[in-house]
Protein backbone atom coordinates (compact mmCIF):
# COMPACT_ATOMS: atom_id res chain seq x y z
CA UNK A 1 0.00 0.00 0.00
CA UNK A 2 1.36 3.41 -0.95
CA UNK A 3 0.78 6.00 1.95
CA UNK A 4 1.97 9.92 2.21
CA UNK A 5 4.39 11.05 4.93
CA UNK A 6 4.87 14.62 5.67
CA UNK A 7 8.25 15.40 5.94
CA UNK A 8 10.39 18.80 6.74
CA UNK A 9 12.95 19.28 4.31
CA UNK A 10 15.82 20.65 6.17
CA UNK A 11 18.09 21.46 3.40
CA UNK A 12 15.45 23.17 0.82
CA UNK A 13 15.38 27.61 0.57
CA UNK A 14 12.07 27.48 2.32
CA UNK A 15 12.16 24.65 5.17
CA UNK A 16 8.64 23.35 4.06
CA UNK A 17 7.43 20.40 4.92
CA UNK A 18 7.08 17.96 1.83
CA UNK A 19 5.04 14.80 1.42
CA UNK A 20 6.78 11.94 0.53
CA UNK A 21 5.64 8.35 -0.59
CA UNK A 22 6.23 5.14 1.14
CA UNK A 23 5.15 2.04 -0.58
CA UNK A 24 4.62 -0.23 2.86
CA UNK A 25 3.06 -4.10 3.03
CA UNK A 26 0.22 -2.98 4.90
CA UNK A 27 -2.62 -4.66 5.64
CA UNK A 28 -5.74 -5.47 2.88
CA UNK A 29 -8.02 -2.47 1.88
CA UNK A 30 -6.06 0.28 3.99
CA UNK A 31 -6.70 -1.68 7.14
CA UNK A 32 -3.88 -1.57 9.72
CA UNK A 33 -2.46 -0.81 13.16
CA UNK A 34 -0.49 2.16 14.22
CA UNK A 35 2.30 -0.25 15.79
CA UNK A 36 2.24 -1.67 12.05
CA UNK A 37 2.55 1.82 10.39
CA UNK A 38 5.83 2.62 12.87
CA UNK A 39 7.41 -0.65 12.37
CA UNK A 40 7.09 -0.54 8.06
CA UNK A 41 8.14 3.44 8.63
CA UNK A 42 11.01 1.92 10.46
CA UNK A 43 11.98 -0.95 8.38
CA UNK A 44 11.89 1.12 5.27
CA UNK A 45 14.46 3.86 6.91
CA UNK A 46 16.62 1.53 8.45
CA UNK A 47 16.78 -0.03 4.77
CA UNK A 48 17.30 2.93 3.31
CA UNK A 49 20.60 4.20 5.96
CA UNK A 50 22.29 0.61 5.33
CA UNK A 51 21.68 0.96 1.29
CA UNK A 52 23.47 4.56 1.59
CA UNK A 53 25.68 3.19 4.15
CA UNK A 54 26.96 0.41 1.47
CA UNK A 55 26.96 2.62 -1.60
CA UNK A 56 30.63 3.80 -2.07
CA UNK A 57 31.93 7.51 -1.22
CA UNK A 58 31.67 10.10 -3.99
CA UNK A 59 33.84 13.33 -3.93
CA UNK A 60 31.14 15.46 -2.37
CA UNK A 61 31.50 19.59 -2.34
CA UNK A 62 29.02 21.76 -1.13
CA UNK A 63 28.11 25.44 -2.76
CA UNK A 64 27.87 28.27 -1.22
CA UNK A 65 23.81 28.30 -1.66
CA UNK A 66 23.69 24.80 -0.17
CA UNK A 67 25.78 26.13 2.68
CA UNK A 68 23.08 28.97 3.42
CA UNK A 69 20.07 26.43 2.57
CA UNK A 70 21.76 24.44 5.45
CA UNK A 71 22.58 27.15 7.70
CA UNK A 72 19.18 27.81 8.21
CA UNK A 73 18.15 24.72 9.39
CA UNK A 74 20.92 24.70 11.99
CA UNK A 75 23.12 22.07 10.75
CA UNK A 76 25.74 22.20 7.33
CA UNK A 77 27.10 18.41 6.38
CA UNK A 78 28.23 16.58 3.59
CA UNK A 79 25.41 14.24 4.26
CA UNK A 80 28.05 11.49 4.44
CA UNK A 81 27.64 8.54 7.15
CA UNK A 82 30.58 8.62 9.38
CA UNK A 83 29.18 5.39 11.10
CA UNK A 84 30.72 1.77 9.98
CA UNK A 85 27.84 0.01 11.67
CA UNK A 86 24.58 -0.70 9.73
CA UNK A 87 21.41 -0.69 11.53
CA UNK A 88 19.71 -3.09 13.54
CA UNK A 89 16.30 -3.02 12.44
CA UNK A 90 14.71 -4.47 15.25
CA UNK A 91 16.63 -1.94 18.11
CA UNK A 92 15.39 0.38 16.01
CA UNK A 93 11.49 -1.06 15.70
CA UNK A 94 11.47 -1.71 19.64
CA UNK A 95 13.24 1.95 19.87
CA UNK A 96 10.34 3.74 18.11
CA UNK A 97 7.80 1.82 19.26
CA UNK A 98 9.17 3.10 22.61
CA UNK A 99 9.43 6.46 21.42
CA UNK A 100 5.55 6.81 20.47
CA UNK A 101 4.38 5.14 23.92
CA UNK A 102 6.62 7.89 26.01
CA UNK A 103 5.69 10.56 24.07
CA UNK A 104 8.20 11.45 21.92
CA UNK A 105 6.68 11.79 19.01
CA UNK A 106 3.10 12.26 17.72
CA UNK A 107 1.47 10.81 14.87
CA UNK A 108 -1.22 12.74 13.04
CA UNK A 109 -3.90 11.00 10.23
CA UNK A 110 -4.53 14.16 8.39
CA UNK A 111 -5.30 16.75 11.36
CA UNK A 112 -6.80 13.70 14.01
CA UNK A 113 -3.92 12.27 16.92
CA UNK A 114 -3.33 8.88 16.89
CA UNK A 115 -3.40 7.79 20.24
CA UNK A 116 -2.55 3.93 20.84
CA UNK A 117 -0.47 1.34 18.93
CA UNK A 118 -3.43 -1.20 18.84
CA UNK A 119 -5.69 1.52 17.32
CA UNK A 120 -6.49 0.38 13.81
CA UNK A 121 -6.87 2.68 11.02
CA UNK A 122 -8.17 3.06 7.50
CA UNK A 123 -6.13 4.72 4.83
CA UNK A 124 -7.20 6.62 1.59
CA UNK A 125 -5.35 7.46 -1.08
CA UNK A 126 -6.03 11.09 0.18
CA UNK A 127 -5.33 10.59 3.66
CA UNK A 128 -1.83 11.92 4.97
CA UNK A 129 0.24 11.02 8.19
CA UNK A 130 2.24 13.63 10.15
CA UNK A 131 5.16 12.59 12.17
CA UNK A 132 5.89 15.22 14.96
CA UNK A 133 8.97 15.07 17.08
CA UNK A 134 8.27 16.73 20.80
CA UNK A 135 10.73 18.66 22.57
CA UNK A 136 11.25 19.59 25.91
CA UNK A 137 11.40 23.30 26.82
CA UNK A 138 13.05 22.69 30.05
CA UNK A 139 16.11 21.03 31.27
CA UNK A 140 13.87 18.48 33.54
CA UNK A 141 11.54 15.81 33.02
CA UNK A 142 9.08 16.88 35.45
Amino acid sequence: MEIKVNIKSMGKRKQSVEPVMYDLPLGEKGAFTVRQLVTELTRAGVEDYNRRLEEPEILKCLTKENIEDQAKGGKVSFGVIYGEKAADFQKAADNAIQCFEDGIYRIFLDERSLESLEEEIRVTDENTFTFVRLTMLTGRLW
